[in-house]
């Protein structure tokens, strides 16, 4: 397909069809079960409909956009990691030796990996889509971590990867990260986009000690007194404090939903990437659907900002898309039960009572 500009994409993002998620929450009370009794699976088979619209929403594919950067604000000691680790997990990702490489392989899922800002140098591979933005941003200490022209560059390419996604047949795309350092910039765009402190939206990362964390919180309030980034400006917020796989990965919400896709949100990183998506256009709120809750401590402060219920609790906080990915059939599964079952009159199965009070419908 042809590439499309950002300001396109978010013109062409509108509501869910209400109709088709109407015929779809019809369709659900008809089937051979008592309303309510799948529980998530429901709400979620209904939003699908609203995203396709149509009340029989089938998944044909799946992809993850894998988006690896690398962050400035390493000097600042916020992680226990080497820098080099983010450009040494990007060839692990493509030798399909990293944990989102492993379930994407389990569950048939297409894996992009995409280099938008990687400090060091990656060998040239066809699998490889290199952004070019730059070698990883500057430290967010000390000044605003990109341009505005490399933010709109990373949101811009995001949008694209989306519409590649779609035009090759996924209808699910999952949103992934890597980048060592990227809670530290995803607790200042969490802190700014939700209005709480950074204390409420810094969590461990790559692991901290209660004196590290206290660090990285203290990282944090410096990072967003120095640039002061206005909440009312997603590029600004981005350009100041994000990192450039956060611009890509809140380019592919909203190239997602711009193709109608719906769009899998992993942990933190990428729910920071949402609330840029969601402040550019609201509407894409509709397309997001949340895999799991992060056992980062500002992934809760995220969701409760994008009204958005996880659909799994493991404790984990790995990133790379994993959670995502491993979310996806439980999608497909609510799916299937909304265009495959049989209602009561297909089957021949004798429904619930007509006299008795209709129970409370379970999609409000």
């Amino acid at each position: 397909m042809e590439p499309i500009t950002l300001e396109q994409a978010i013109r062409r993002i509108g509501p869910a069809d209400a109709e088709a998620r109407r015929r779809a929450e019809s369709r659900q009370l008809r089937l051979t079960k008592p309303p309510g009794s799948l529980g998530r699976l429901e709400q979620v088979s209904v939003q699908l409909a609203g995203i396709f619209a149509t009340e029989t929403p089938r998944i044909r594919g799946q992809a993850v956009i894998v988006a690896a950067a690398d962050h400035g604000v390493v000097a600042q000691g916020v992680t226990g990691y080497p820098q080099a680790v983010t450009g040494q997990m990007v060839q692990n990702f493509l030798q399909g030796g990293a944990a989102v490489s492993v379930l994407s392989r389990l569950l048939g899922v297409r894996q992009m990996i995409v280099d938008a800002g990687v400090a060091g140098e990656i060998q040239d591979q066809p699998d490889l889509r290199r952004l070019g933005a730059g070698h990883g941003t500057e430290d967010i200490t000390r000044g605003p971590a990109m341009s505005s022209r490399q933010a709109e560059q990373c949101l811009t390419a995001g949008v694209n990867l989306a519409v590649e996604a779609a035009g090759s047949g996924a209808d699910l795309i999952a949103a992934g990260d890597m980048g060592i350092g990227n809670t530290t910039a995803a607790s200042a765009i969490a802190a700014t986009l939700t209005g709480r402190s950074p204390r409420e939206t810094t969590g461990r990362g790559t692991g901290r000690t209660p004196e590290e964390l206290e660090h990285k919180v203290d990282v944090v309030q410096r990072a967003l007194a120095v640039n002061r980034p206005d909440p009312g400006d997603p590029l600004d917020v981005l350009a100041k404090v994000g990192g450039f796989e956060i611009g890509v990965l809140a380019g592919v919400v909203l190239g997602g939903s711009a193709m109608r896709r719906a769009v899998v949100l992993d942990g933190f990183i990428s729910g920071s990437a949402a609330l840029l998506a969601h402040q550019l256009c609201p509407a894409t709120q509709d397309y997001m659907i949340a895999s799991h809750r992060s056992d980062e401590q500002g992934h809760q402060a995220v969701l409760a900002r994008l009204g958005l219920f996880p659909l799994l609790d493991l404790g984990m906080r790995l990133g790379e898309g994993s959670g995502a990915v491993l979310a996806m059939p439980i999608i497909r599964a609510a799916s299937a039960c909304l265009c495959e079952m049989a209602t009561f009159d297909e089957a021949g199965v004798s429904d619930r009572d007509k006299n008795e009070t209709p129970p409370e419908s379970p999609f409000r």
